[in-house]
């Protein structure tokens, strides 16, 4: 059990049977009445987020949430499978689970798999990745003073934005959080 007066930004705690992340938070002391936590929570499994204000005694339990190291290996249809590279248990997920969060992943990678309780609720990718770029149209030159960009497509069928001298076969660099271009490889 943690107590509202020890609340950091990233723990999580169980709150009406959900999980929640603290995003933000801040101990009030007003000038009349009793002090209190004002909290930003983030829903794990949902997304969603919610304001919720504590009494600095109130307590509630800390969740524990596992991050394995897994291999995503192939996907099967409505199924993606990971294995543990130590264990080599494998497992399957279906798409509710893992979203569009694998869209600039590519087969053999490692991921981080987040569980509560062996139910698993999120997959982070690597944070950069190094894709081919498989399909984009030719840049024309003279076009680059304004810092223009063009869609292309990565090996894994995911869109990103590149810059006009990007060409097709090349490697990138992008970073998985924003979905952006970074560099050339």
């Amino acid at each position: 059990m943690i107590s509202a007066g020890d609340f950091r930004n990233g723990m999580t705690i169980e709150l009406d049977s959900n999980i929640y992340q603290i995003i933000e938070f801040q101990h009030v002391k007003p000038g009349k009445g009793a002090a209190f936590v004002r909290t930003k929570l983030k829903n794990i499994k949902d997304g969603g987020v919610v304001e919720k204000t504590f009494r600095p005694t109130e307590k509630c339990p800390q969740a524990r949430i596992d991050r394995n190291d897994m291999q995503y290996l192939y996907n099967d249809g409505d199924l993606y499978y990971f294995m543990d590279n130590t264990t080599y248990e494998q497992i399957a997920l279906g798409v509710e689970q893992i979203g569009d969060s694998l869209k600039f992943v590519k087969e053999n990678e490692m991921v981080k798999i987040c569980s509560h309780n062996g139910n698993v609720f999120a997959i982070e990718p690597p944070l950069f990745v190094e894709l081919e770029i498989t399909e984009t149209e030719p840049g024309f030159k003279g076009d680059t003073a304004t810092g223009a960009t063009k869609p292309a497509i990565v090996e894994t069928g995911a869109q990103v934005n590149v810059p006009l001298f990007i060409e097709q076969g090349e490697k990138i660099k992008i970073d998985t959080r924003t979905g952006e271009y970074l560099s050339r490889v």
